[in-house]
């Protein structure tokens, strides 16, 4: 078989929790381009449809919306149910939603902190114990989690700790349910991108240059990534192309962490 081909997901389904934008729409754009069906797992509906059904056109595969809170576990529960009546398996989850807030640590609100670890450590945790179930029984699966360089960094100069906290949590997360699952046929990765423009990135970078150059200044390459930096490593993660590679974190930051 070709690297090409084992780069191919026909028929297998992806999950991607928020992708009706940024990083999760680039990866659940790039899973239906190699053939994935494709579930567009977020809260919002209008972005949310609009997504699947764009990657439905362009691509020509299965898509569906699926309203998802992903840190609440009955919603978790239904949206798996929900994909596996619609496509009969789970191949692929992608845990990228995901939220953030800027506050200095001894000033930050404790139900701040509490919703950012809700949404973006419970959040991959749920998604990934119902799916698993799935997997387990089907054979086998891949899941990728959409990490974070700044769980493995102190971010400067704006305040996040609960976020970093958030991150350094998926990333020992991952490495334990990779050893458990490996027996089944799971493997899970993690992702760690650095400063990536997203539309909502954009406007903070556009309202904060300062900020932006301190950042810029501490990368190698000099430049924000964009979501499309991102999506072709969660591609890859997820095909077979990768069936030897699993508790690994591979950071994607333009050299962030280099120096």
């Amino acid at each position: 078989m070709s690297v090409m081909e084992r780069l191919r997901l026909d028929g297998q389904t992806a999950i991607v929790t928020g992708a009706s934008r940024g990083i999760g729409r680039a990866i659940a754009d790039g899973m239906a381009e190699v053939g994935a069906n494709v579930v567009v797992a977020n809260r919002s509906e209008e972005p949310g449809r609009q997504a699947a059904a764009e990657l439905a056109d362009e691509h020509g595969v299965e898509t569906r919306w699926i309203e998802t809170d992903v840190a609440d576990e009955a919603s978790v529960r239904k949206m798996i149910d929900e994909t596996v009546d619609t496509f009969g398996t789970v191949d692929v989850l992608v845990n990228n939603a995901g939220v953030v807030s800027l506050h200095p640590a001894e000033d930050m609100p404790t139900d701040d902190f509490e919703r950012i670890i809700e949404v973006n450590l419970t959040g991959a945790f749920l998604c990934s114990k119902y799916a698993a179930r799935e997997m387990k029984d089907s054979g086998g699966g891949s899941i990728v989690n959409i990490s974070s360089m700044s769980g493995k960094i102190a971010n400067y100069p704006q305040g996040e700790s609960h976020y970093c906290a958030s991150k350094s949590g998926l990333d020992g997360y991952m490495t334990q349910v990779a050893s458990e699952w490996a027996e089944y046929g799971i493997r899970v990765n993690n992702i760690s991108p650095g400063y990536i423009l997203t539309d909502l990135n954009r406007e903070y970078v556009e309202a904060n240059p300062e900020m932006a150059e301190t950042w810029k200044a501490n990368m190698v390459m000099d430049e924000f990534g964009t979501p499309e930096d991102i999506a072709p490593l969660a591609v890859y993660l997820a095909s077979d192309a990768a069936s030897y590679v699993t508790g690994e974190d591979i950071v994607i930051d333009g050299g962030y962490t280099v120096r």
